[in-house]
């Protein structure tokens, strides 16, 4: 399933913006695709798994970890993860995984991996990174939030709002142009520092959060050799 957006910038040709997703997680190479800024692995979580996450928000501290992993000790790396937690080896197990896919997909050796309980939005207005691509996947709550290209008024980002909401500013039309990534998803977000996606960067914002709400979330960035 494609969304597809376009972008022209002056003496150049348009180049479609898509989205690619599928419950195969191959759809990951689908981020080196030119037109590609976002890749969705749908990827389903069992629920005694997410379950068991959600139920240590109430009863057990936030989880906040910051660290640099190694393609080649990523198991060492993060075997002090959620010692004490139910669900811990099983998420280790997934973060491994992610972490093998993020390094073999882009070459790379060590990876920036964070791994936080949110119990209110880190970025709640829309933006662009300024990476050439970050891994978002949440293991339990609600999703990241993101418009497609075609729906974006660019100029309305940062200080282009006026100080204005995002839902006030004109940054884009209506609330059926949000999409939300799901609890369990794995998805590949495009910045704006990637080569040829100048003024692509794909456009996203932290969910609302309800007072009783939390969510926990990871991420993985390039680290340099």
């Amino acid at each position: 399933m494609s969304d597809i957006s376009t972008l022209e910038k002056p003496n150049t040709k348009i180049i479609e913006r898509i989205m690619q997703q599928s419950s195969s997680p191959e759809v990951m190479t689908s981020i080196y695709e030119e037109n590609c800024n976002i890749a969705i692995w749908k990827r389903q979580l069992p629920e005694a798994f997410v379950s068991s996450i959600e139920s240590s928000f109430t009863t057990q501290p936030p989880l906040t970890y910051s660290i640099v992993v190694n393609a080649t000790s990523v198991e060492k790396d993060i075997e002090q993860i959620v010692l004490d937690r139910e669900y811990g080896a099983q998420l280790r197990e997934y973060i491994k995984q992610t972490v093998d896919m993020f390094c073999c997909l882009f070459e790379g050796s060590r990876v920036g991996l964070r791994l936080s309980t949110l119990n209110k939005a880190m970025c709640p207005r829309f933006h662009v990174d300024r990476v050439p691509c970050r891994l978002i996947t949440t293991f339990c709550g609600k999703g990241t939030e993101w418009l497609a290209h075609k729906n974006v008024n660019r100029s309305k980002l940062g200080h282009g709002n006026g100080g204005k909401p995002d839902d006030k500013s004109g940054l884009f039309n209506n609330s059926g142009d949000i999409n939300t990534l799901a609890c369990g998803d794995v998805a590949l977000l495009k910045g704006e520092t990637w080569e040829g996606n100048e003024g692509a960067g794909l456009v996203h914002r932290s969910p609302a959060l309800k007072s009783n709400e939390s969510r926990l979330l990871m991420t993985l960035d390039f680290i340099g050799d």
